[in-house]
């Protein structure tokens, strides 16, 4: 059964997430690696682990959230993997990185392949469902584990709170419909791991989150 481990990166304390099962297979996602530690700690994480990357996963292209693709990619030959929808939001990242006072972006390569709406994507012996999850950004696509029930969420749903709605192809209602329709239905239990902040349930978002109470 699958595993996770977040690792905090970047000025805008993003959470990076190494998935990985008893295969030794893993998979990496949202890589938000900005500096040389911040680099070396996932290194040597999967390094003491004797993991094996064989996927780089984005669900959305946000600059705080693809900082270490090309870091990724440099070390393990893994190219990103998202919906095409988000293609737009990954070019844009090197216009505004300086505007951010991140200087050092490496731009990041182009997927060979897009993830699509629907369907699977999988690594080792973990199966991850795709849920399409837009309304943060254009294509948001978030990662279901039903095995392990834990749910990478991205910046879609966070504990007590939704994401940002205010930027580029953001839209607040799309956002709680989707979350509505397509993460409450998910088991209570279902653990969240969130783009920022600490982890939650989709049980406790129900009954707590003040945009849907």
């Amino acid at each position: 059964m699958a595993k996770v481990i977040s690792f905090l990166n970047n000025p805008y304390q993003e959470n990076t997430y190494i998935l990985f099962d008893e295969s030794g297979e893993c998979a990496i996602i949202d890589p938000g690696m900005e500096t040389a530690r911040e680099q070396n700690i996932v290194v040597n994480f999967i390094r003491d682990n004797h993991l094996k990357p064989v996927l780089l996963l984005n669900t959305h292209c946000h600059i705080d959230h693809v900082l270490g693709n090309k870091f990724i990619f440099d070390q393990y030959g893994l190219k990103p993997k998202f919906h095409k929808g988000e293609l737009p939001q990954l070019e844009s990242v090197v216009s505004y990185a300086p505007a951010l006072g991140i200087n050092n972006y490496e731009v990041s390569p182009l997927p060979d392949e897009f993830l699509p709406e629907k369907g699977e994507i999988s690594f080792g012996k973990t199966i991850l469902d795709l849920i399409f999850a837009p309304g943060h950004s254009p294509a948001h696509l978030c990662f279901y584990d039903g095995q392990a029930n834990l749910l990478i969420g991205g910046d879609v749903l966070f504990k007590g709170t939704i994401g940002r709605w205010d930027l580029p192809g953001g839209n607040f209602d799309l956002l709680k419909k989707n979350i509505e329709e397509k993460l409450f239905i998910l088991p209570d239990d279902c653990v969240v791991y969130p783009g920022h902040g600490g982890e939650t349930t989709i049980g406790y978002e129900k009954q707590n989150n003040p945009f849907f109470n």
